[in-house]
């Protein structure tokens, strides 16, 4: 069975928009900052164990657009690893090993969840990320924390229908006061905790 791991790079404020893209107030902000040679070992790693990519439309285009033109482990691991992109509109897509999702979320990601064996990435795609943290259907959220408050643009916490519990199961600075907090998913066998009344 798989486990869907969202993994974001976040500023002190929440944002996870563009972190290292040009259409944004303050681009590429997430390169401001050194992570050290563990830091950008740590990425490498989390990406070779993964495996499979779950994307959302936009991250998915940009993975395409630059992936492909690369060489080296990483790039041959996401050239070549399966893919799955989250789109109603998307109905041929060109990077290798692509298979595009356009039915119910729910029910697609529980039948990817079913089928894979291992850990399912999902990689930035904050509106995906959104709708399965919403869903109940994360299993871990992995987040590479910049010290930056940004002030403006897309933050990846949104309302949820409930609570949910998540456990902190490692913590690790690198570089530049760059900070990786991993979370799982505490699953309460079923009950709910009551709410009490105001």
């Amino acid at each position: 069975m798989g486990r869907i791991v969202v993994t974001e790079f976040i500023s002190l404020d929440g944002v996870v928009e563009a972190p290292g893209g040009e259409d944004f107030t303050y681009p590429n902000w997430s390169f401001e900052f050194d992570r050290g040679p563990d830091g950008e070992r740590f990425k490498e790693e989390e990406a070779l164990g993964a495996a499979v990519l779950l994307l959302g439309r936009v991250t998915y285009e940009g993975f395409a657009g630059a992936w492909p033109q690369y060489e080296g482990e990483l790039a041959d691991k996401y050239n070549g690893m399966p893919k799955y992109v989250v789109s109603s509109t998307l109905t041929t897509p060109t990077w290798n090993n692509t298979t595009v999702l356009s039915g119910d979320l729910v029910d697609e990601v529980a039948r990817l969840k079913r089928d894979v064996e291992g850990e399912i990435s999902v990689p930035g795609s904050i509106r995906l990320a959104q709708s399965l943290i919403a869903h109940d259907l994360v299993d871990e959220i992995r987040l590479m924390s910049f010290p930056v408050i940004l002030g403006q643009g897309r933050r990846l916490w949104g309302e949820t229908p409930d609570k949910s519990s998540w456990e902190l199961t490692d913590a690790t600075s690198y570089g530049d006061g760059v900070l990786v907090t991993v979370y799982r998913r505490i699953h309460l066998s079923g009950v709910r905790a009551s709410r009490s009344a105001p």
